[in-house]
Formats: C-alpha cells, sequence, structure tokens
C-alpha cells in the first residue's frame, strides 16, 4: 500500500488544482491510500470574511492592476484545464479550523475526499463563507456525513487535536507551503506539480 499524503488548506487554489492533477495522475492505480492533512494558511484569519484575496495580495505583494490581474487569470486558466470554474480574486479567505476539523470526521466515515471537493468548490468557486457552521451542515450532509455528527464537532472541539497533530507533523517535515505531497512518509514534493511529474514521483516511490 502506497501512502500518499496531502498537506492542504481550502483556502488555497493550488491545492484545489493540485487535487484535480492528482486525481488524474491516480487514474488507474491500484493500493494507493490517500490522506487530507491540515494546513492553516492563516490560522488568525477571522471566521466572519473581509477583504477580498485580490486585496489581501494587493496589499502584501503591492501588485496591482495589470500584474494583479495576470496572477489571477492565470489560476482560472490552470483551473479551466483540470475542469474547475474558479474565482479566487473574489474569494473572500476566513479561518479554516473547523473545516479542518470537518475533513478529520469525514476520514473517519471515508468520506474526506468528497468534503475536501466541496469545500474547495465552495470557497474557491462559490465564494462561500466556509467557517459559518449554517453553512458547513448542509455542504457536509450532501457529502454523506450525518448532520447529528457534524453538529457534535461543530459544537465542541472535537478533532482539534488532530488537526494540531498534522500542524506539528508539518513542521517535523518541513513542510512550509501547500500543498505539499508526501509519499510513504517522505517529503516529496511541494506545490501543484503537473500530471506527468506527479505519476512520475509515484512510480519512482512504489517501485522501491
Amino acid at each position: 500500500m502506497t501512502e500518499v499524503e496531502i498537506w492542504s488548506d481550502i483556502m488555497c487554489p493550488w491545492c484545489y488544482i493540485g487535487k484535480k492533477r492528482l486525481e488524474r495522475a491516480l487514474a488507474g492505480c491500484d493500493d494507493i491510500r490517500v490522506t487530507w492533512r491540515s494546513f492553516e494558511l492563516r490560522p488568525s484569519q477571522p471566521a466572519i470574511p473581509g477583504a477580498t484575496l485580490a486585496e489581501m495580495m494587493a496589499q502584501r505583494f503591492d501588485l496591482h492592476g495589470p500584474d494583479l490581474a495576470a496572477v489571477f487569470q492565470r489560476i482560472r486558466q490552470l483551473g479551466t484545464v483540470e475542469g474547475l470554474d474558479l474565482n479566487p480574486a473574489t474569494a473572500r479567505p476566513v479561518n479554516s479550523f473547523d473545516a479542518h476539523r470537518l475533513i478529520h470526521l469525514a476520514a473517519d466515515h471515508d468520506l474526506a475526499d468528497s468534503v475536501v471537493e466541496r469545500l474547495f468548490q465552495a470557497h474557491l468557486a462559490d465564494n462561500i463563507n466556509v467557517a459559518d457552521p449554517a453553512i458547513l451542515r448542509p455542504l457536509a450532509a450532501r457529502a454523506g456525513l450525518p448532520d447529528a455528527a457534524v453538529r457534535s464537532v461543530l459544537d465542541t472541539d472535537a478533532y482539534a487535536a488532530d488537526v494540531r497533530a498534522d500542524e506539528e507533523r508539518a513542521i517535523q517535515l518541513g513542510v512550509r507551503q501547500v500543498p505539499t505531497f508526501v509519499i510513504n512518509g517522505a517529503p516529496a514534493i511541494a506545490g501543484a506539480p503537473d500530471v506527468t511529474e506527479l505519476r512520475t514521483l509515484l512510480t519512482s516511490k512504489t517501485s522501491r
């Protein structure tokens, strides 16, 4: 069994693109288990939406006008190749901690990929507040999670330790950006490599 772990944050458009590329790379592959790991790009971000990602990037990186538009146009174009209709510029980043806890719950029900997909879609395509429990509950239900279990997680600190454990292991492994793909316990590659690179990486790791 080959273990593929992905450190990711649903706030990150490159992570969504990376997810789709990995799906294509894994087509026809057997005996591979994918595990989603928690990584918060902005752990101090409030749960209430504020500035858009475009506004935040303009302030942080001093990008404006055509330069800023080009960044988001490239992301949209790469997303289109993967069948995605991304709207990252107008997304309003929020705290992703509860969403990560929900992903851990989903993993216990073998529904992690479905929940991750819906979270990415909600934030990066539909620009919905995925820190809002009123959004997370129906989203999780559509993925197949029992509402009682979802409510129990959102009303308590369930899976908080699991999120923190992922983040601590990221530090130990030297994971500093997302997405990062870790295969069989060894840091493999950061960023969103193309499908060919991912297939080559998987082949090299599984053939040892």
